[in-house]
């Protein structure tokens, strides 16, 4: 089913679901939520093909980054993954690729025989560090720069809570 109307008549008319009258998108609103998911897209892989220079991709660098501000530079698996908005076998797929890297290893948790650290090695802090500023330099070229500091705070402002709402259905508020 189309859910993309083009005039605001046809969302008064479109048929209801489950005897309830879908609330449809109105044509400006759906404008604004395709732009939301072309900017979300095109941004990550841009950034992601501006990671490839140095052997990484997106899932590996916000890893980088998530381990490189965590207490000892380590952190569990399970924190991890829910950090990442990855599944723990999708995580540990990834940081088996990362340790065949020499970027991170997995320690044991002391005390808890089922429980895995994932830690940030010497190699990945290096490479945090060398990439880091190239990843910045992109990040403002194409998504900070091209706003005044006014949209910043005004988009700020409004994806804030809608990041709190949706933190708080993973139950992570």
């Amino acid at each position: 089913m189309d859910t993309h109307t083009t005039d605001e008549a046809a969302v008064s008319s479109s048929p209801p679901v489950a005897e309830e009258e879908t609330p449809w998108l109105t044509a400006k609103e759906q404008q604004f939520w395709r732009a939301h998911l072309e900017v979300s897209k095109l941004l990550d892989y841009q950034l992601g093909r501006e990671l490839q220079p140095h052997c990484l991709a997106s899932n590996d660098y916000e890893i980088l980054v998530v381990l490189s501000e965590a207490p000892d530079r380590r952190m569990r698996m399970t924190d991890l993954a829910t950090a990442t908005l990855q599944s723990k076998s999708r995580l540990s797929h990834q940081i088996t690729r990362m340790e065949t890297a020499g970027l991170v290893l997995r320690q044991e948790c002391p005390g808890d025989r089922r429980g895995l650290f994932a830690h940030l090695t010497e190699h990945g802090w290096q490479t945090m560090q060398k990439v880091a500023p190239d990843h910045v330099r992109s990040v403002r070229e194409h998504f900070v720069d091209r706003l005044t500091p006014a949209q910043i705070d005004a988009m700020y402002a409004a994806l804030a809570p809608i990041a709190e709402h949706l933190r708080t259905l993973r139950g992570r508020a």
